[in-house]
């Protein structure tokens, strides 16, 4: 796992809790109109039914936590006589980076919580929810943060992702290519470059690359080095040293590319960034 380290350390994911305590009814989240980020909920006890807006219905009734990565509509319902003990909170991953972690993922994702390390982050938050004082929710939105990477982390071991940036993290041959493209996106990457740094041909570089990763070797270095960038604008660095240190020569190619890819300037992101 200690390939996954770099982009763990600069994980960026906006949580709060939305719910916490015992629930029964009915409740609809993820409004593709008025919310963008997902959801992930903490099932401690009790039965709760997940129906999604393409009419999948799941009864979860033994712990759980359920990972719904992006906005998607859905409904989470607990019968009066049952009830259940849930803790519900919205996510958001903030960087192109983390976005392309979890992009290999189904719209919702569940893992049971045996006594492991998860069932305890879930009943540390349980207590800290009830505590009132300083500091509090921002103790629950970093634990949150916690326990969405033990479940990327437990998704990865398990095999359960089969493409995305985990899957290229885990391969054995693919990843201390992406490694060094994350320690050092500045340099003068080419795909031959790359391939000799896999030690192999390019064309079976490329094609491994793409089926494991679901991108070309090219495409994943632009969307790595403008997550990068936006990290650096986010630190208020000036847009000419941003653009030199993810391996851009002038602030106004990173501008260019910037905004084929996220559809606004350097500037205007990082204005609505802060203004989220």
């Amino acid at each position: 796992m200690n390939k996954l380290q770099n982009i763990i350390d600069n994980f960026s994911i906006q949580s709060e809790v939305i719910f916490s305590g015992s629930f029964c009814g009915g409740k609809t989240l993820g409004s593709l109109e008025t919310e963008k980020g997902g959801h992930l909920h903490y099932l401690r006890s009790g039965k709760l039914t997940v129906l999604s807006d393409s009419g999948h219905k799941m009864l979860f009734d033994q712990p759980a936590i359920i990972l719904l990565p992006f906005a998607t509509t859905h409904q989470v319902i607990a019968d009066e006589t049952d009830g259940a003990e849930l803790i519900c909170a919205a996510i958001n991953f903030t960087a192109l980076e983390q976005k392309q972690l979890v992009s290999s993922l189904p719209k919702l994702v569940y893992l049971n919580l045996d006594d492991g390390p998860m069932a305890n982050t879930v009943d540390w938050m349980f207590s800290e929810i009830g505590v009132t004082g300083l500091g509090q929710k921002s103790i629950v939105g970093k634990m949150c943060d916690i326990l969405l990477i033990q479940m990327l982390r437990k998704l990865s071991e398990e095999g359960l992702v089969i493409q995305g940036m985990l899957a290229g993290l885990s391969h054995p041959a693919l990843a201390p290519t992406l490694v060094k493209l994350q320690e050092a996106p500045e340099e003068a990457w080419t795909l031959d470059l790359m391939a000799e740094s896999a030690a192999m041909s390019r064309s079976k570089f490329s094609e491994l690359f793409r089926d494991t990763v679901g991108q070309t070797p090219n495409d994943f270095l632009t969307d790595l080095r403008i997550s990068t960038a936006q990290q650096l604008l986010i630190q208020d660095k000036p847009v000419s040293l941003v653009a030199n240190k993810v391996g851009y020569e002038h602030g106004s190619v990173l501008a260019r590319v910037f905004r084929k890819k996220t559809g606004l300037s350097p500037k205007e992101w990082l204005q609505k960034f802060h203004e989220s």
